[in-house]
């Protein structure tokens, strides 16, 4: 079945027909099989008004295809059960990919208002599949006949896919409970929407606004150039001295200005405004909205039959269990607070010689972590940018994939693209076979929610025997060019990209049948393994000297500094670590409650859940409440932790790349044909195992975050 979300797509060939009004169809891109090379989205076609024909019609479509399926006379089978179903929803899937990445990547406020419309609409769809008895009850024909009937192992895998989101989607459930439950998905998807779109308004409604050059003392002259240039972008009338500078709660803005910014009282200003999106009580306002979706999800997972949100979720993890999920974060939580006190004194310390008498506040920990990382390594952030000019970077991972995969990737100008900044590649195999599409757009705009993601417009699979190619994408929001100088990321955006690149490789690397199982669609705590592991390359001695060159002179990187890095890696560890494991255990607070105890006080249970855990007030977690994107319109409820399962099993795999050569071609094509090209068709344990011959160890983790000694 094509579900309708923004990671999945399709690939089935339309021709034109008419719409549900029963108008014509044929100046509506959606309604025709693109014509563009490798079929991608015509985006120079598609417009505003485009969309909820689409969406109406594909509903409708949607509709005559399942009922095809449960009025047909013909014995419950496989191919006419499962495979149909599996092949329903084309024309749904094909607007809805398109739609729901844009309104990510590029939205508006005519896409923000159709977001609205259709979101029940597809709640409504969703329920109508899921809790169609007719269609059940050939499904479970099927699945009951399971072990007689002789299916391949993928095959078997999509039948248990199938019939468990029927059952967890309420299938079996009572007809009076069934409407309770429509009337929740479809009140959820409204909500989902509001919370994300009143981030990205929050977002974009604060500046900082600076008019004198004293207020930019300590910011390196690199990092005064893009404010500059932001005034002048926003038409801002001079200031005494004849310029200004704006800053934005954008990460490449408000992130640097953190860590070298002098001016205290104006760290403090941004840094509460960060804080406090969608705490503002107006319209804008985010409290009522997640504290409405926690108890939404609860009341959900109670019909379902299960104790709380995250025990639905988890079932489908990795984890399995919400106890499994808090061994692991408290584990890790107690090795990481002595090592987060112990920073918060050597920064309280250094506080003290500026003979100030003001104790470390949350704006301050980056300021004086920084200062801390150059007394302790003479190592200056802003030092390594130059080596790390995007285009580099992006250069160097297209180097690293070709060793370990034998990958190529060729710019095609002749691709649309959704956006003038965005590049499409197409990516062939050593041999030039073609592989898929990939798109990259890294810089931020308001148009763009913030982060940085993977996801796709057309999911590889096999339709009547031939192989359906992905087209995959990755959005950053990454700091642009400015002055003279081209787009140069911190070691912390290099990371980013390596990660996402990961991701997208999981997409393009796909080699299964089904859609369905294809790529990306492993569980929560599995899909990170391709994207971390990635991120290991990026810092290695041998990786850097092939990519980290200055923009300017062409140098490599030299010895010295790639030793700094490496001698500062575990610097700052305890608070990276803590920020994340608060807001994972936070996630996890709050979706392991019950309907009746869903807070009235959102900011109140925040609190209460740092203070259990005893995060010290210098640090807040990553997410708060009001602005936890991942797990209010992100697809990551009770699933956060995920990011440090998978860094359990990345930091462990990595492990055989370090014990048989970096580039190592036959362990880069074990993890390519038992990680990268299984998708979803077995479970993501032996599914590793295939590839490391054991299960994952925490070890390798523990050292590399500095944690072991603290166990």
């Amino acid at each position: 079945m094509k579900v309708t979300h923004i990671f999945l797509a399709t690939t089935m060939f339309l021709t034109a027909f008419a719409a549900a009004d029963g108008q014509p169809t044929a100046n509506n891109p959606f309604f025709s099989a693109y014509t563009t090379p490798f079929g991608v989205p015509d985006f120079e076609k598609i417009k505003p008004e485009h969309y909820e024909p689409a969406f109406d019609e594909g509903i409708k479509q949607q509709a005559a295809e399942i009922a095809k399926i449960t009025g047909q006379t013909q014995a419950p089978t496989f191919a006419n059960t499962i495979e149909a179903l599996e092949a329903s929803g084309d024309l749904l899937s094909r607007v809805s990919t398109v739609f729901f990445n844009l309104n990510n990547a590029n939205t508006s406020e005519a896409l923000q208002k159709i977001a609205q419309s259709v979101a029940p609409k597809l709640a409504k769809n969703g329920d109508d599949i899921s809790l169609n008895p007719a269609l059940f009850k050939r499904v479970k024909a099927v699945y009951d006949q399971r072990n007689k009937l002789k299916l391949t192992g993928e095959q078997q895998r999509l039948l248990e896919k199938t019939y468990k989101s029927f059952v967890r989607g309420g299938a079996a459930l009572t007809p009076e409970k069934q409407d309770r439950l429509r009337k929740i998905n479809e009140e959820l998807s409204v909500l989902t929407l509001k919370f994300g779109q009143n981030l990205l308004a929050e977002n974009n409604a604060y500046t900082l606004v600076i008019d004198k050059p004293e207020d930019l003392s300590g910011l390196p002259a690199a990092l005064v150039s893009a404010p500059a240039d932001e005034a002048k972008k926003r038409n801002l009338a001079d200031g005494p001295t004849g310029r200004k500078w704006v800053f934005t709660l954008q990460n490449p803005s408000i992130m640097p200005f953190l860590e070298y910014a002098d001016n205290r009282a104006l760290r403090e200003q941004i840094f509460k405004a960060y804080l406090e999106r969608g705490n503002h009580n107006d319209e804008r306002d985010n409290k009522e909205i997640m504290a409405r979706m926690v108890k939404l999800r609860a009341e959900k997972a109670q019909l379902l039959g299960y104790e709380n949100h995250a025990a639905y979720i988890l079932e489908e993890s990795m984890a399995q269990t919400p106890a499994k999920v808090s061994e692991l974060l408290n584990q890790l939580w107690a090795a990481t607070v002595p090592v987060t006190k112990q920073e918060a004194a050597e920064l309280q310390a250094l506080m003290d010689k500026d003979g100030k008498n003001e104790t470390l506040e949350s704006w301050d920990w980056r300021y004086y972590a920084e200062k801390l990382r150059k007394e302790k390594y003479a190592l200056n952030a802003e030092e390594l940018k130059p080596y790390f000019s995007l285009d580099n970077v992006r250069n160097g991972i297209f180097m690293l994939t070709n060793r370990l995969y034998g990958l190529h990737f060729e710019l095609r100008k002749d691709l649309p693209v959704y956006h003038e900044e965005v590049l499409a590649y197409e990516v062939k195999e050593a041999d030039g076979r073609h592989v898929g599409i990939f798109y990259m757009d890294f810089h931020p705009r308001a148009s763009k929610r913030g982060g940085a993601w993977m996801t796709s417009f057309r999911r590889q699979e096999v339709q009547n025997g031939k192989k359906i190619t992905p087209v995959v994408s990755i959005v950053c929001n990454f700091a642009r060019s400015a002055g003279d100088a081209p787009a140069l990321l911190s070691l912390d955006e290099t990371r980013t990209f390596f990660h996402e690149f990961g991701h997208a490789l999981h997409g393009l690397l796909s080699n299964v049948t089904y859609g369905s199982l294809s790529g990306t669609s492993v569980p929560r705590d599995f899909v990170e393994l391709p994207s971390q592991i990635m991120e290991n390359w990026s810092e290695e001695a041998q990786m850097l000297k092939l990519y980290a060159k200055h923009y300017k002179t062409g140098e490599v990187i030299p010895d010295a500094l790639i030793d700094k890095i490496n001698k500062s890696s575990l610097f700052n560890q305890g608070f990276a670590t803590t920020e994340y494991l608060a807001a994972s255990l936070l996630d996890m607070d709050y979706h392991t409650l019950k309907p009746d105890q869903t807070p009235t006080d959102v900011l109140a249970f925040e609190k209460q859940s740092m203070d259990k855990i005893g995060l010290i007030p210098q640090i807040p977690p990553r997410y708060r409440s009001t602005y936890f994107q991942h797990i209010f319109a992100g697809g990551y409820s009770a699933g956060y932790y995920s990011y440090i399962w998978s860094a359990v099993l990345d930091a462990d795999a990595f492990e055989v790349f370090k014990q048989k050569g970096l580039f190592d071609p036959k362990s880069a094509q074990s993890f390519r044909k038992n990680v990268l090209e299984r998708g979803g068709t077995d479970e993501p344990m032996t599914l590793y195992k295939n590839f490391r011959g054991a299960e994952p160890d925490i070890k390798p983790l523990l050292r590399r975050r500095g944690l072991i000694k603290a166990l």
